[in-house]
């Protein structure tokens, strides 16, 4: 990746109407923004539906979009809602975080009037997409359109014909719910319109977009249903073993995440079509891809289905390689992230420099007083990209004032930034990160605007109360824009269509002091001939 910046908003946190941050004319007005700040990315967090703990990292696909993102105001001009349908519904009570029992409760519900006044027989570009997403499309929205029949139950909970895809039960659902999955077929496409008008605009604009992918696949997602083979499923297609992570200082019992784990024998068996098929996907949808849990794929925590806890988990070996191997056969090149996060073993850090794909540096992680941490600065190779913070990490200010005394004595010393007031002490991190040798730096909008503890986006292990944060427009100060851009230029980060500009400017600059030089020069010269005409005649 090439020496820029960028910022990391999730679309869910832009300021737009009804509820939820979306794809309408406010994310335009942020890509504008970004492009006046000299920036070069917007990373976002995953695109994908949510379910459990409405966590974007839990998803019932791996390829469908998320349909709270559509944006509703589109839809009114397009004569498919009215303004009074949408304006008529309690969004909730704060536009500062999204209420997601509303969206549940009423964004799907205004799709379905919207489906209902849309034409699709004659709708030839709905037809081409449907054809074209077919491969997962069909399965995704046969999910979706199943689950009311079982009050939304795990698919492993489903009467076993359909949760074994016997053929005369997939033919019976596809021919009684044909409504129902076409509707489904539909939202997918009005995401998929307005999302890569969005992304067309952003790439006109000189941004690339940096999007954020799950290693693991939700266990209750059509992926799993669909896809039985892919997983470490018994004959009833119930997970034998599923992901975490082992005990450390941070969780005495480790972290149960229940994703079902991949038979990596079988994606290899099938030259990793899956994964290929997935990350083409993704390369449609976004410029640059950040793998969330690169470690897993040189080796991957594996914990008994049946256990109540991580403690009984053992590892076991990835793909390594011969996955990335076979992307960039089938694929080419591609701008890729590695989330390598945590502890790091020697085989992993080999698997990342085999793989040439830049890792994560994060301030956040940085300042042991010992002096030794890897994350620090001066530790930093030109291949990785540094974060002040992930959605994982309290904020920056949030992160700064809690600090304690000897790690903040320490940090003090670092930036030897004793004298600076408090509340500007997060710009010299910014700062930091931005002259950082990394060749990328992404700051959270969060720690950009100087927000705190109300600003969070996820609290690991938690649910109920994350992924809620929205920024609104009173945040987003010039003066703030204004200092990153002023950053970009001294920390040779500005994008290339603000460097040209640039140009220009030193250039008008350049023309207009030399076209004063000779003006000055002109009358000077002019003046001394009037002086010795003067003195002539006085002779």
């Amino acid at each position: 990746m090439k020496r820029a910046c960028g910022i990391l908003l999730p679309i869910s946190s832009l300021p737009s109407k009804y509820g939820i941050g979306c794809f309408s004319k406010e994310a335009y007005q942020w890509i504008d923004q970004l492009k006046e700040a000299g920036q070069s990315y917007w990373q976002i967090l995953p695109l994908t539906p949510t379910s459990f703990g409405d966590s974007p990292y839990q998803s019932p696909s791996s390829f469908a979009g998320n349909p709270y993102f559509i944006d509703l105001e589109e839809l009114i001009e397009e004569g498919l809602l009215t303004k009074k349908e949408c304006d008529s519904i309690n969004w909730g009570s704060d536009n500062n975080y999204v209420d997601y029992d509303a969206m549940l409760e009423h964004r799907v519900a205004l799709l379905e009037k919207a489906f209902e006044n849309e034409n699709l027989d004659k709708k030839e570009d709905f037809k081409k997409f449907v054809k074209e997403n077919e491969a997962w499309l069909e399965d995704y929205a046969m999910f979706m359109a199943i689950k009311p029949c079982f009050d939304g139950a795990c698919w492993s909970e489903w009467a076993e014909d359909i949760r074994k895809r016997w053929d005369y039960s997939m033919d019976y659902y596809r021919t009684t719910y044909k409504k129902e999955i076409d509707f489904y077929k539909y939202i997918q496409y009005l995401f998929d319109r307005q999302w890569k008008k969005l992304k067309k605009y952003a790439n006109e604009s000189g941004i690339e977009i940096v999007g954020d992918i799950p290693i693991y696949v939700a266990f209750d997602s059509a992926d799993a249903w669909a896809n039985p083979r892919m997983f470490q499923f018994d004959s009833e297609n119930n997970p034998s073993a599923v992901a975490g992570c082992p005990p450390d200082a941070f969780s005495e019992d480790g972290q149960l995440w229940g994703n079902p784990l991949y038979d990596w024998n079988y994606h290899k068996n099938t030259g990793f079509d899956w994964w290929c098929r997935r990350m083409e996907h993704c390369f449609k949808m976004y410029d640059v891809v950040r793998i969330d849990h690169f470690r897993g794929f040189d080796e991957y925590y594996s914990i008994p289905a049946k256990a109540t806890t991580a403690k009984e988990g053992h590892w076991e070996k990835g793909p390594g390689m011969d996955l990335f191997n076979a992307l960039e056969k089938r694929l080419g090149q591609k701008q890729i992230i590695a989330e390598d996060l945590g502890y790091m073993t020697p085989t992993v850090e080999k698997l990342l420099a085999d793989s040439g794909f830049p890792g994560m540096k994060v301030l956040a992680f940085a300042f042991d007083p010992s002096g030794k941490s890897g994350y620090l600065p001066h530790n930093y190779d030109r291949n990785s990209v540094v974060y002040t913070g992930t959605h994982d990490n309290e904020t920056l200010v949030q992160w700064t004032t809690g600090m304690d005394e000897e790690t903040k004595a320490f940090a003090e010393k670092y930036l030897n930034n004793a004298a600076t007031p408090e509340a500007e002490k997060y710009w010299d991190y910014i700062r930091l990160a931005m002259m950082s040798s990394s060749n990328t730096c992404i700051i959270q909008a969060q720690d950009l605007l100087g927000l705190g503890a109300e600003a969070r986006m996820n609290f690991p292990s938690t649910v109920g109360n994350n992924w809620k944060w929205r920024i609104n427009s009173k945040m987003l100060t010039k003066t703030a824009m204004d200092k990153i851009y002023d950053m970009a230029i001294i920390s040779d980060r500005l994008s290339y269509g603000c460097q040209h500009l640039e140009w220009l400017k030193k250039e008008e600059q350049k023309k207009a002091l030399e076209e004063a030089k000779a003006k000055a020069e002109a009358e000077a010269k002019a003046k001394e001939e009037a002086k010795a005409k003067t003195t002539t005649k006085k002779k």
